[in-house]
């Protein structure tokens, strides 16, 4: 069964020093509220936490959807006893709202980034889950949904395309049924996958479409906002008819980025070969000679949207990296006050000449 699920050479590897513990694998396929469903070579069995791991595991220790784990098994009960985590690859986290960590799935080759067609499509969004899908490691695709319900999808992809950079754009319509091969190539039978996206994009009705039945609860998008409400309340790994394997996840309207500085770099490749062009090395991009970022943005070369969203990624990366820095603290305060006088300045000049 564990076949089904991914199981690979490597992770048997990894496996070992377990198994002679009489330990046996298991994968997170149900994960909700510190319960657990494993997929095992027993099959499946319900799942908790032993005493051990609850006291010695750290902060994103837990388990999570699409972990590999070794448990006890009491295959009798239908039951296991979770004893340790395997190695995380494919790993997405974002910040939990007291400011740690929390892993959102393990192990994961795709990301499926999710977007609706319509009033709530949001390209700054978007650029948030491609740098945290780059980071993780495994490879983005952008699915926009509703497509049947958007009278301009031409220009919505178009838009969509500018900021991708590599990854693909598919468009699908899940109740009509169109797009649902391409999306299917992208998970061959073991590759896992992870459905992430807002509230109401569609991800629950995509999923059902893709494995052929209803196995997760829908709802419809308000009217009145064009956003959506959460209708999936646990995360789950679902095996499609193809073999590949799907994560679906609550919808997040924030994925607060942990540690993303690599996948925020993919992310803005355009944006960082301009900066590499201006003529000084610490330009801050706002009104010294010779900015390349500015000259592109004057241009039309460079959206100023899309850079006011690098910007505020890499505020949010710069505040992770001082939080528990003091010296990087002072470092950003002088830095901030060097710019403020620049800027006060330039002011003052430009007044003069006026």
């Amino acid at each position: 069964m564990i076949d089904t699920y991914g199981w690979s050479e490597r992770l048997q590897q990894q496996f070992v020093p377990h198994a002679a513990q009489g330990l046996v694998p298991g994968r997170v396929i149900v994960q909700q509220r510190g319960l657990y469903r494993l997929a095992t070579p027993h099959g499946e069995l319900a799942a908790e936490l032993s005493g051990r791991f609850v006291h010695e595991a750290q902060p994103g220790d837990h388990p999570v959807a699409g972990d590999w784990t070794a448990c006890l098994a009491r295959p009798g009960e239908g039951r296991a006893s979770i004893r340790a985590v395997l190695p995380r690859d494919g790993v997405f986290r974002r910040k939990d709202p007291d400011g740690g960590v929390q892993v959102v799935a393990a192990h994961v080759d795709v990301a499926l980034l999710a977007a609706s067609l319509n009033a709530d499509l949001s390209l700054r969004r978007l650029e948030r889950y491609l740098a945290a899908a780059w980071e993780s490691g495994a490879t983005p695709a952008i699915v926009l949904t509703k497509a049947a319900l958007c009278p301009n999808v031409e220009d919505l992809v178009l838009a969509v395309e500018t900021i991708a950079f590599g990854a693909p754009v598919l468009t699908v319509s899940a109740l009509e049924g169109e797009g649902l091969e391409a999306v299917r190539a992208l998970l061959p039978p073991g590759r896992t996958g992870v459905l992430l996206g807002s509230s109401g994009v569609g991800k629950s009705t995509l999923v059902n479409a893709l494995v052929g039945e209803d196995r997760m609860a829908t709802r419809e998008i308000r009217e009145d906002d064009a956003k959506g409400r959460h209708t999936t309340t646990h995360r789950e790994l679902v095996v499609l008819p193809g073999g590949g394997l799907l994560l679906d996840t609550p919808g997040m309207r924030e994925l607060g980025l942990w540690d993303a500085d690599e996948g925020v770099a993919a992310t803005f490749a355009d944006v960082e070969a301009l900066a590499a062009q201006c003529r000084f090395s610490d330009c801050a991009h706002e009104h010294e000679p010779g900015c390349a970022i500015q000259a592109a943005i004057e241009a039309g070369e460079l959206d100023a949207d899309r850079w006011r969203g690098y910007v505020k990624l890499q505020r949010e990366l710069a505040w992770l990296d001082r939080r528990d820095d003091p010296l990087a603290r002072r470092e950003q305060r002088r830095v901030w006050t060097h710019r403020t006088k620049t800027f006060r300045a330039h002011l003052k000049q430009r007044d003069r000449e006026r």
